[in-house]
């Protein structure tokens, strides 16, 4: 079968879903607004055989048993799909044995969303190498089985993930085109190592905390807000909204049991050093994920100096520079 390799990028949320419907079908308590964002991107090369060829998945160069486990079972979900649409026969989709090699170009497992990438990148991938054809919504609510956030992941621009009750309902769509507009995301990276509670472990104990019943109650109303300013390209709206979120959504965090401690003091000091630069008039709002790397949303004109601000701070190690970006696409680039 044909080698193929897949480019996806990451995402950063506006408005965050946290919690589970169905922990399985990775269903969210909640709908979600997110970018996404060209900068932040994970390449996937994979290759299926069917002469015993060992099955093996390297993320980074390096074998994690854990990850490959999770990398297995969703190959194993896409072979099964491709059955039930006459793409393989069950013989043949017992004999296939896989390779998977997979590159980020932002640091994994530190609240940046490289899970969505990596499991859009790897869907995509696996589904042209099957010969599978499917639009985007299949696409979206596959990828979701795999990551909840690689169901948005899968589209392009700027996008909603729909609150749906049942797997055929819950999936991503593009709201706006990545040309609409021209939204610059620099990311100040405080720390490249692993975040100590994982985004799974996070979600089972979101409804714990005594405020996820309030953040429910009015999260809709929210989402609505934030169409409002995407409509009118209403940036100050916009970034307003967006960071009250981010410090809503760490409220649940912090008061779940047990307590899901996210920052670090580098978090902090980039938070207020984005507080000091719209003191000096500059448009620039932040947003964290489940993770202490900070989104630092901007427009062009004032780029060059949020990344000169952060970059001078002690706490940061480095940054890195998005825009909103397309969806998946294949690329020449093989990984093996």
């Amino acid at each position: 079968m044909n080698k193929v390799t897949a480019q996806a990028s990451s995402d950063v949320a506006l408005v965050k879903y946290w919690g589970k419907k169905d922990e399985v079908l990775r269903l969210p308590e909640n709908g979600s607004v997110s970018l996404i964002l060209e900068g932040l991107d994970t390449i996937t090369t994979i290759e299926f055989y069917t002469d015993g060829t060992p099955s093996e998945v390297r993320i980074n160069g390096e074998v994690d048993e854990d990850e490959a486990k999770r990398v297995f079972k969703h190959i194993d979900r896409i072979k099964k799909l491709a059955e039930e649409k006459h793409v393989l026969s069950s013989t043949d989709a017992q004999k296939l044995t896989v390779r998977v090699a997979s590159k980020n170009t932002f640091p994994k497992r530190t609240g940046l969303s490289s899970s969505g990438s990596g499991f859009a990148a790897l869907t995509f991938a696996a589904v042209h190498a099957l010969g599978l054809s499917l639009t985007e919504r299949e696409l979206s609510i596959l990828a979701r089985q795999g990551s909840g956030t690689a169901c948005r992941c899968m589209c392009s621009g700027i996008v909603e993930w729909k609150d749906g009750d049942t797997s055929e309902t819950s999936y991503s769509e593009s709201l706006y085109p990545p040309e609409y507009w021209d939204i610059r995301d620099v990311v100040a990276v405080v720390d490249t190592g692993k975040k100590r509670v994982s985004s799974t472990e996070g979600h089972q104990s979101a409804q714990s905390s005594q405020f996820f019943k309030a953040r429910q109650e009015h999260i809709q109303q929210k989402i609505s807000d934030l169409k409002t300013a995407l409509a009118a390209k209403d940036f100050r709206a916009l970034g307003e909204l967006v960071e009250a979120e981010a410090l809503e959504f760490h409220s649940i965090l912090l008061t779940s049991q047990p307590a899901l401690i996210a920052w670090y003091p580098g978090t902090v000091e980039v938070m207020l050093a984005v507080q000091d630069l719209r003191a000096r008039g500059v448009l620039a709002y932040f947003t964290i994920n489940t993770g202490f790397n900070i989104h630092v949303l901007t427009l062009p004109e004032h780029e060059a100096e949020v990344r000169a601000t952060l970059e001078n701070l002690s706490l940061v190690q480095k940054t890195l520079t998005a825009q909103i970006g397309s969806g998946p696409r294949l690329t020449e680039e093989q990984l093996f």
